[in-house]
């Protein structure tokens, strides 16, 4: 007795195949903190960095004589005060054998209270100029590899110009897909990346991780993470199918269709008897091949 099956109706995932750039998911600038010449450059394009590396080195020569100007002045002011202090012990001296009086013990006091102040403002004034001269340094905000150097060596550059760009070193698949699928992509959707694609230890699928509210020129945005995009470069194009919809389709095993002249046929048993009827084949999986016309659900249908 020939096998029978019944014609049912299955939920499949409508793919959808669209190109995706590997992104980083942050571009750092690592900026100037001082105006002056770059007069070091350590890094160039292509480099991996590491969070708080020197990038490069920015010299102020205006900084080297006003930190000059200051020690020369602190200098001054210390030997001043020391001399303010060899004073007060003499005079302290004095007034403890009642030769001078407490006026003047307390104008000796006074003047080297004062200097230490002068002192102490000097020492700061200093510290700040060489505190400026040390940020000379251009430090890599974060670990990632540098993409771009925007300021060569000999540049002059001013305070929080950039120096250069740096990629994170975390890496994702940004999506842009046509505003029509905004809502029926979502977090956690699964994607998968096409062979063709794969380079190295590059997962074969991904996940959706977020999907941005702003729609632009009828394009909505989303982001994906795949394992193994590090050895991918930043704006690189990969080929990715995204379920975009979900719909009702008929399956049935491949070998109840029978072609015949061109065209393909199934059995269809009636309850009275059986007739060939012509089907429109769609695509074919491991689960059977998709009948696009001629059969609906509950049909019986028999082997040819």
């Amino acid at each position: 007795m020939a096998q029978s099956f019944e014609v049912t109706t299955t939920l499949v995932a409508d793919h959808k195949a669209v190109f995706a750039t590997v992104e980083s998911v942050d571009t750092l600038t690592a900026r100037t903190r001082i105006g002056g010449t770059i007069v070091d450059l350590l890094v160039d394009e292509g480099d991996m960095v590491a969070a708080g590396d020197v990038l490069a080195l920015v010299v102020n020569e205006q900084l080297a004589p006003q930190i000059a100007s200051a020690t020369s002045q602190a200098d001054a002011l210390e030997a001043e005060l020391d001399q303010a202090r060899e004073d007060l012990d003499r005079a302290t001296d004095l007034f403890q054998r009642g030769i001078i009086a407490q006026a003047r013990l307390d104008q000796a006091q006074t003047a080297v209270a004062v200097l230490e102040g002068r002192l102490a403002s000097a020492n700061q004034s200093r510290d700040v100029l060489v505190q400026q001269e040390r940020e000379g340094e251009v430090l890599a905000p974060g670990a990632g590899r540098v993409l771009d150097v925007q300021s060569p060596m000999g540049s002059v550059v001013l305070p929080g110009e950039s120096v250069a760009i740096i990629a994170s070193d975390r890496y994702l698949l940004r999506l842009n897909l046509p505003e029509r699928h905004a809502r029926t992509i979502a977090e956690g959707d699964e994607i998968e990346v096409a062979g063709a694609a794969l380079g190295g230890d590059v997962a074969s699928t991904g996940e959706i991780v977020q999907v941005y509210p702003l729609i632009q020129n009828g394009r909505v945005i989303a982001d994906a993470e795949v394992a193994g995009l590090g050895s991918f470069f930043i704006g690189e194009r990969v080929r990715v199918h995204v379920t975009v919809d979900t719909r009702q389709v008929i399956v049935i095993p491949r070998d109840y269709v029978a072609t015949r002249f061109g065209n393909d046929f199934v059995t269809l048993d009636t309850g009275d008897g059986r007739r060939d009827v012509v089907v429109l084949l769609g695509a074919e999986g491991a689960e059977g091949v998709e009948i696009l016309a001629g059969l609906s659900a509950g049909d019986r249908l028999v082997q040819p």
